[in-house]
């Protein structure tokens, strides 16, 4: 492109090869063909003068020739100047008028690619930054600074799942590499076997317990032994994780100033998000449901179950360890903890607060590398306890069999 644009007028005939290649460092043709143009405008404006100046004596302004020159020392400038037709034969009369306007016009078509050069390469270097920004605004690891609100306020920022690492996360920390670990034996496996009839009375029975599980928000004060709270984390602990790296912390709160202040953040957050993040349709649809921010039940229930998931590993010997499907992987473990709380009776609200996520991480003390993935207020239900008349979906329309 830059040739064509180059050798558009015969005036600059070694324009083209004076450009360096396209396939070089883009920064590096961007300032010598900067360079080429400024040197091509600077003669450009030496020619101008020496036009102008003859002009001047040709109207009979003889200032200059009293500095020694004379019309005809201006005559051989013009006529040493490059021009894409013969000689300049001699200045005077109509034919000076001629030349002179056929000056103007080379210099016009001189400056035309120029121009269109200079535009050229603020193009190529608005591409080229253009490039660079969206490179390094799409890597992994640039949502430190992301905004709290952004295009989709719904999608908590602190839930974002970290299984890829990024070449600068590698290098900034020291990782263990998988052929450290030492090897796992394996030995066999005999789990009960069950007659069908027996297998049949075992899921109805499960299937009825847990059918009666509900979103409870009215819980009594009432002491639960702590035991029974420590088993049924033992259960959720069960659940199957990426490469085993079990990615999850549950953090059990019972102080009442603790759970008090894990109350004003997120009933303040809450407030934001139901005025402003969460939009009208999202509000409309919990309206039937009676929900709001105001969660009392944070301050009445005698624990606050806080289920963290590990975005990595940090070992004993202080290297960090790569946690495969993590967000997946403490989900499911979340999923039998609220099976476990159902099989013992209890009941439990399931709560993502939405943007609580950093400072109750911070309350709690906990590492970087833990990201608040779902609250769980936990006892008995209070005797008033109420609940929405909600109706599952009929089997045929949950599942496909093929």
């Amino acid at each position: 492109m830059y040739a064509n644009l180059c050798s558009y007028h015969c005036y600059l005939p070694d324009c083209a090869g004076s450009f360096p290649p396209l396939s070089g460092p883009p920064v590096k043709w961007l300032l010598i063909g900067a360079q080429q143009t400024a040197t091509m405008a600077t003669s450009c404006l030496a020619w101008k003068e020496e036009i102008l100046a003859c002009s001047k004596m040709k109207r009979g302004d003889t200032s200059q020739e009293s500095k020694g020159e004379s019309i005809s020392d201006r005559a051989h400038l013009l006529s040493s100047a490059p021009r894409g037709s013969g000689e300049l034969e001699e200045i005077g009369g109509d034919r000076y008028h001629t030349h002179v306007r056929q000056k103007v016009m080379a210099l016009l078509s001189v400056l035309t690619p120029v121009l269109a050069v200079v535009l050229c390469l603020v193009i190529g270097f608005m591409l080229v930054k253009t490039r660079d920004t969206g490179t390094s605004s799409t890597s992994p690891g640039t949502t430190k600074g992301t905004s709290k609100v952004d295009s989709r306020p719904w999608a908590d920022q602190d839930l974002q799942d970290d299984t890829v690492i990024s070449a600068r996360e590698e290098e900034d920390g020291d990782w263990v590499d998988g052929g450290e670990e030492e090897e796992l034996e394996h030995v066999p496996y005999s789990p009960p076997r069950y007659p069908a009839e027996k297998m049949l009375e075992r899921s109805r029975d499960f299937y009825t317990l847990l059918n009666q599980r509900r979103s409870v928000r009215f819980i009594s004060p009432e002491p639960v032994p702590q035991e029974v709270i420590d088993n049924v984390i033992r259960t959720a602990g069960t659940a199957p994780s990426g490469a085993h790296t079990e990615p999850w912390t549950f953090v059990v709160v019972s102080d009442p100033e603790t759970k008090h202040q894990i109350r004003q953040i997120v009933e303040e957050e809450e407030e934001v998000n139901y005025r402003q993040r969460m939009g009208d349709k999202w509000v409309n649809d919990l309206a039937r449901l009676r929900t709001n921010w105001i969660k009392e039940y944070l301050d009445v229930a005698p624990y606050l179950l806080l289920i963290f998931k590990q975005t990595y590993g940090i070992l004993p010997n202080g290297k960090k360890k790569t946690h495969y499907y993590n967000e997946i992987s403490v989900s499911i473990s979340c999923g039998l903890l609220l099976a476990a709380l159902q099989n013992v009776g209890l009941v439990t609200v399931t709560s993502t607060p939405l943007n609580c996520g950093p400072q109750i991480r911070v309350l709690l003390k906990r590492p970087a590398n833990e990201k608040l993935l779902m609250l769980l207020p936990v006892g008995y239900p209070a005797s008033d306890a109420t609940v929405p008349d909600l109706k599952r979906k009929p089997l045929d329309d949950i599942m496909v069999h093929i």
